[in-house]
């Protein structure tokens, strides 16, 4: 079902009663209210469209790749003219639409409404709730923009408003329709107020209990997060050329196109005789001798023709000499004399051990693509073909600093109640491997107008920033409200363990802008989400890929877990009796204990379904080789 279906968020009125500001831009629980209701409807849709008609840049930065489009019609016509632009672009065969306004929607929203649908062969299926005013009994409450529409019904609501029309109820009433019972009014809510804004920012939010194995509804699963981040990131522009020694782990700007065939000759593979094919001795044969002509070496060809019963002693790496097609290793050979081979029959095929031209790289062809991170033996491929500058993307500077009153530099007097400033030289350290140009900002206190300050000082220096601690609900965590004045933040918690809260979104000031990644303060916390969430982000904004080395290994003991979550416990891989990988815990998994991590060569992933582990099962790993 969620295939055909492509979800309308309508966001496109002039948010009079809220005084007339957007209001699916309006800072809410730590990101926008449009954002939210991304959120909610991401799993239930192939796809999401916007429909807005003011400030479209700022809604095409939380869109990403997703559209954004105003209305057809002129002069804020209300609903229906958002819903026509929908149907306009709708690409799947039913479009489900919600208002930017409304944060807590079920999550089954299009499941029931679809189902109801066709039950009762509709053309559109409506939410109902039941209400009551004033004390008085309750009665059922439709909501029209809680709607699932047939895309084919753009026709017919191009002739509705073409007569000037503009209410919803009255359009529905010229269709089949089906009303689909809520219980929980509360997911239906409008906040149409400001004070209504601040009030719900206030009170816990009313999220419906998330189907079994789904994560909470107020925390994004971990594999949505990475797809919302990946589709944001671009390459930086700017490129530059340096003497192939210097370019050692730096990202292609440019394929590397091979101007010579690689090898530049048929060549051999073997120390022993080049020799023609068809003399070689047929079945049943007795052994053939050769008589020893020549002699080729490396760099030195042998320009000698064999006739019949002759052969080239030939050396590996050597031009094939002419008319010959095959080589014969020396160790096979029958018997070797002065200046004869004895071959005997079945020792090798006609064709064997010789290396073609081109065989290696073709010239004209890739011989590394762009985005590739440049590794020892991809120096010595690009000298081989004799080019000595490549044209690589410039380094990628990123700034990073630690946040918290309780925090002290090396050096620093301990007092009591504070700690030593860890994630900073973990950030350093990973930072440093990626190949960043790095920006160590120190420690910023828990203060809004010093991480203000922080934060556009970075945003003028740097593309990237990453801060650690600062992103929970502690009252001293300020970094979302200084976000929504001076950026946009994609989301704030995550259905993962450990690293629940974490901060995505770009830092936009007159100096620069920077995207931001706000990383828990505790250690472990720290360094999982950024393996998880910074370094495929930057990888991707250096110009190449990220692929993280995963296998499969049986575990040795039960691990509890429960579904709803994604789980990163530090583990120790080796290899068990039977010589197959084999995976321990180690230890206590606390996000605060970084032993754990200087213990681990791996970590064992649990997704975000899965349930606890029995020992002897299987399960994902992530190695630390190359990482840590």
């Amino acid at each position: 079902m969620k295939s055909k279906v492509t979800g309308l968020i309508l966001a496109g009125g002039r948010g009079t009663r809220m005084g007339r500001v957007d209001k699916g831009l309006q800072p809410f629980r730590g990101t926008t209210l449009v954002e939210h209701v991304m959120r909610r409807l991401a799993p239930q849709a192939a796809g999401i469209v916007i429909n807005a008609n003011r400030n479209l840049p700022q809604y095409q930065a939380v869109a990403g790749e997703a559209p954004v489009l105003p209305d057809y019609l002129d002069g804020f016509e209300g609903p229906l003219a958002g819903l026509q632009i929908g149907l306009q672009y709708c690409p799947t065969e039913l479009l489900l639409t919600a208002p930017c306004d409304s944060p807590f929607l079920p999550p089954d929203l299009a499941e029931r409404l679809h189902a109801a649908m066709l039950e009762q062969d509709a053309d559109v299926a409506l939410a109902v709730t039941m209400e009551s005013e004033d004390g008085g009994e309750p009665q059922p409450q439709l909501h029209p923009v809680f709607a699932l529409l047939k895309a084919s019904l753009l026709p017919q609501l191009d002739a509705y408003l073409a007569t000037g029309a503009r209410r919803m109820e009255s359009w529905y009433k010229s269709l089949r329709v089906a009303e689909v019972m809520f219980d929980d009014a509360d997911a239906f809510r409008n906040i149409n107020t400001l004070a209504e804004l601040q009030q719900h920012e206030r009170a816990p939010a009313p999220a419906p209990a998330a189907p079994a194995g789904e994560p909470a509804a107020d925390a994004m699963p971990v594999a949505e997060a990475q797809r919302i981040i990946c589709e944001r990131m671009t390459p930086v522009a700017a490129t530059e050329t340096l003497p192939l020694r210097a370019a050692l782990d730096r990202v292609l700007a440019e394929d590397i196109v091979s101007p010579i065939n690689v090898p530049a000759y048929d060549n051999s593979a073997m120390d022993g005789y080049a020799l023609r094919g068809a003399d070689l001795p047929a079945a049943g044969a007795p052994e053939v001798t050769f008589k020893v002509i020549g002699i080729a070496y490396a760099g030195r060809p042998c320009t000698q023709t064999p006739q019949a019963g002759e052969c080239i002693r030939i050396m590996t790496g050597a031009a094939i000499p002419p008319g010959c097609d095959s080589v014969l290793p020396q160790e096979l050979a029958a018997h070797i004399g002065a200046d004869t081979v004895t071959i005997a029959h079945g020792a090798i095929r006609p064709g064997a051990n010789r290396r073609f031209a081109g065989e290696d790289l073709k010239a004209g062809g890739v011989a590394l693509a762009k985005g590739k991170i440049l590794r020892p033996a991809d120096l010595g491929l690009v000298a081989s073909l004799g080019i000595g500058e490549v044209a690589v993307q410039r380094k990628l500077r990123v700034a990073f600093f630690s946040t918290g009153d309780e925090l002290r530099s090396l050096g620093d007097s301990l007092d009591e109640g504070c700690v030593y400033d860890s994630n900073r030289y973990t950030l350093f350290g990973m930072l440093t491997r990626l190949g960043c140009e790095i920006i160590d900002m120190g420690i910023v206190r828990d203060d809004p107008a010093a991480l203000e300050a922080a934060l556009r000082e970075a945003s003028a220096q740097a593309d990237a920033i990453i801060t650690s601690g600062g992103v929970s609900e502690g009252a001293a965590d300020y970094t979302r409200d200084i976000l929504a004045r001076i950026g946009d933040v994609a989301f704030w918690k995550l259905a993962m363990r450990p690293g629940r809260p974490l901060a995505f979104g770009q830092i936009r000031t007159e100096a620069g802008s920077a995207w931001l990644f706000g990383l828990p303060g505790n250690p472990v916390a720290v360094m999982v989400s950024f393996y998880m969430f910074a370094r495929p982000a930057l990888l991707r904004m250096m110009g190449a890929q990220s692929t993280l080395p995963m296998m499969q290994a049986r575990c040795t003991e039960a691990i509890r877990k429960r579904p709803g979550r994604t789980e990163y416990q530090r583990g120790i891989i080796s290899a068990g009796a039977s010589g197959e990988p084999q995976v321990r815990l180690t230890g206590a998994q606390g996000s605060g204990i970084l032993r754990s991590m200087t213990e681990a060569n791996c970590i064992v992933v649990l997704r975000e379904a899965q349930a606890s582990v029995a020992a002897g099962e299987m399960v994902d790993v992530l190695l630390f080789d190359g990482l840590v």
